[in-house]
């Protein structure tokens, strides 16, 4: 195993700085010197901040002339009010720089509040519409050190945080191209240990990151080829990660095809991405395993406009025959091995919202990759479908 974990190392330029392998944690102190910043904030989550990770990172950056500050009070699904924490907690502690370290929430946070350290705007005015992200002074965009910690959102290579408004009670994408962070530290020793029931919620979101990327409408064959590696990875490893949470050879193959998934949906993302924002806002669910759950639903809404690529999709992915019930096939199969519902129902979802979460889906940035275009009402009764489990052929 040793061995073969060594393989699974690299320096890369693509689509930013990223350290990737085992025990590269240990170089945080060197990113941070690499970009000037001498006294970060490392951004996480409460429950991520009482683990060993987070004190040992911290102190050995000390250790590296690198004092290093926290802040945690991140919700799973960030707020505007955590961003404007963080920010105050940023400002009064003298920081020049984020550490966002974690999952898709902290990474999120941590890239809002880089983007918020230097603004005089609201937060909402930089949201993912037109050129928004024009407003800002690019220039009060605090330096950002990405370190994840699940093989999930890809956030690490993104350029916008999903943050909730409370206040409208919606998920908006918050957006810039400085919000890239300069160097990620991908190790996937950090992934060691997570629950099986995230490791499978995470990287059925890195599967649907993947898949509704490749199924997008816009051209992009660099994007194509990388969502179907990723996909392959993930159909190789992502029940090896849950069987056996110490696999090191599958932690890193999952956390790569992460990172993959996120690169590729630059080209778009689609309804899967369109409902789980806004049931994500109501309700207050985990990202990825809404994903997880409207998958088999939404591919088979998108049947007719991505037949074509559902055959090659069960090539690449050497399934049983080439067609598009392979593929989904493959997905409620693999769905049911690793713990995930098959309605939403399961987790507290009900009809009682569905005119309002199909109106915020319809109005989703995601939505506009679906390679299908949906109305409300088609919304609706794919997500009353979701709800009821009624897996239509």
């Amino acid at each position: 195993m040793a061995n073969n974990s060594n393989k699974q190392h690299g320096n890369w330029n693509y689509p930013t700085t990223l350290w990737f392998g085992a025990e590269r944690i240990t170089e945080l102190a060197a990113a941070c010197k690499m970009l000037g910043i001498h006294h970060p904030l490392l951004v996480t989550d409460s429950g991520l901040s009482q683990l060993p990770m987070i004190g040992e990172s911290i102190a050995h950056n000390k250790a590296q002339g690198i004092p290093t500050g926290l802040f945690s009070d991140i919700k799973p699904n960030p707020n505007g009010i955590n961003i404007e924490n963080g920010v105050s907690h940023y400002h009064q502690n003298g920081h020049d720089g984020i550490i966002a370290f974690g999952g898709g929430s902290a990474l999120d946070a941590g890239k809002a509040i880089a983007l918020m350290s230097g603004q005089k705007q609201p937060l909402w005015a930089f949201e993912d519409s037109a050129d928004n992200w024009r407003r800002a002074d690019s220039n009060g965009i605090a330096p950002i050190i990405a370190v994840p910690t699940t093989a999930g959102t890809g956030s690490e290579v993104g350029r916008a945080s999903l943050i909730v408004d409370e206040v409208h009670h919606c998920k908006k994408i918050i957006f810039h191209p400085k919000m890239l962070p300069s160097i990620v530290i991908a190790d996937p020793k950090l992934t060691i240990g997570l629950p099986a029931n995230i490791t499978a919620a995470t990287g059925m979101d890195a599967l649907s990151h993947n898949l509704e990327a490749y199924c997008a409408l816009a051209y992009h064959p660099m994007a194509d080829g990388i969502a179907l590696e990723g996909m392959r990875l993930i159909k190789e490893w992502l029940a090896i990660a849950c069987a056996e949470p110490q696999n090191i050879e599958a932690r890193s193959h999952m956390m790569m095809a992460s990172t993959m998934g996120a690169t590729a949906f630059q080209k778009g993302l689609g309804a899967m991405h369109a409902l789980a924002h806004p049931l994500g806002a109501i309700y207050d669910a985990h990202h990825g395993l809404l994903n997880a759950i409207l998958m088999p639903y939404v591919l088979l809404k998108n049947r007719t406009a991505i037949d074509t690529r559902m055959q090659h999709l069960a090539r690449y992915l050497e399934l049983d025959s080439a067609d598009f019930d392979a593929v989904l096939n493959y997905i409620i199969t693999l769905r049911k091995h690793i713990g995930i519902p098959n309605d939403l129902r399961s987790i507290g979802i009900d009809e009682s919202r569905i005119d309002e979460i199909a109106a915020q889906a319809l109005q989703d940035p995601s939505a506009a990759g679906n390679p299908t275009p949906l109305t409300q009402a088609q919304y609706a009764t794919l997500l009353s479908d979701a709800i009821n489990g009624n897996l239509r052929h």
